[in-house]
């Protein structure tokens, strides 16, 4: 199933994924004895130069998911390979190394960010850490060129965080994350803290430097018509597991799973006619509780096309058409 899901993400068996997860779990204490099933077995990868980006509803495990991919969390089991090498085994040196290439965006920019800290001493952070510039005089050049990079003027470094406004902020966040020179980038839903007006402007940025500096992106979102804009890849997730894969135009063009269409019947669309003749898709009850979840399709209970082998027996997720999987007994 690794092997299918890393030609899924545009990989093939003769090409190392830039980043390559396999049967990945992340479980936590529930107290008396439980356990909360954060992640539970989840396999994908992402080719170099690439977008993945991981939906679902809130609480489905997609950012314990990120960052026990980046290894800010530590796995119960499965592998974690980033170019090759395993995360969660990486020698002191092998880290230092590695936070230099794999940077994170916060989801909130004004919790992620020191509000009395001046612009400047943000960002010039890592390049001090990593040793990137040569003299004051270079760092501060390199500065000067990720604020300009990132949409800002230059005068605004010796400014505090705290006068600027939220998308500024995250502006900040990425000419931080840029700093270091990084090759893979984790964006932990960047845009949802915020305004409407301001979100477009930041996808647009990110995939603007993606595509002029060839980064690598894993995109947490619980947005669908937002992430379809800057992903080549999308994985839906539901209560700690992956559910369906698939490049990002099949997506939204053809779901396979009950979960994803439900999402997609509840985006937004420009035309008020197709939008009065689209059938919107309500699910069932509520999210079962991680800690106890079904014993066969973790979806089953609120699933509309549910049959008896639903409740019983947990669907693997299968490839349906080329590049395109989905864990359903619909398709067995």
């Amino acid at each position: 199933m690794a092997d299918d899901m890393r030609e899924a993400s545009g990989g093939i068996h003769a090409e190392v994924p830039e980043l390559e997860v396999r049967n990945l779990c992340k479980y936590f204490p529930a107290g008396k004895g439980r356990v909360l099933k954060a992640v539970d077995d989840v396999s994908f990868a992402i080719r170099k130069g690439q977008t993945l980006g991981i939906v679902g509803e809130s609480g489905c495990g997609k950012t314990t998911c990120g960052k026990t991919c980046i290894g800010m969390l530590t796995k119960n089991s499965g592998e974690v390979l980033f170019q090759g090498r395993d995360v969660h085994g990486m020698s002191k040196k092998e880290r230092f190394d590695f936070t230099g290439k794999v940077q994170m965006i916060f989801q909130d920019p004004y919790a992620s960010l020191d509000p009395h800290q001046k612009v400047y001493h943000i960002i010039a952070e890592g390049i001090r850490v990593h040793r990137l510039a040569k003299n004051r005089k270079d760092e501060e050049g390199q500065v000067m060129r990720l604020l300009e990079m990132v949409g800002l003027n230059t005068e605004h470094a010796n400014r505090n965080v705290h006068e600027f406004s939220g998308g500024q902020r995250q502006r900040i966040g990425i000419a931080r994350a840029l700093s270091v020179n990084p090759e893979f980038l984790f964006c932990d839903e960047p845009i949802s803290a915020l305004d409407v007006s301001i979100q477009a402007q930041i996808i647009n940025l990110l995939a603007e430097l993606k595509a002029k500096r060839n980064l690598t992106m894993l995109f947490i979102a619980h947005d669908l018509s937002m992430v379809k804009h800057i992903s080549d890849h999308i994985g839906v997730m539901y209560l700690g597991n992956l559910v369906e894969m698939s490049p990002s135009d099949e997506l939204y063009g053809k779901p396979y799973h009950p979960y994803t269409e439900a999402l997609l019947s509840a985006v937004p669309i420009a035309d008020p006619d197709a939008s009065e003749k689209r059938k919107r898709i309500l699910l069932l009850g509520d999210i079962p509780s991680p800690v106890n979840p079904p014993k066969g399709c973790r979806f089953c209970e609120r699933c509309t096309k549910r049959m008896e082998v639903c409740r019983e027996v947990r669907p693997s997720l299968k490839e349906i058409s080329d590049g395109h999987f989905a864990a359903c007994h619909l398709y067995d």
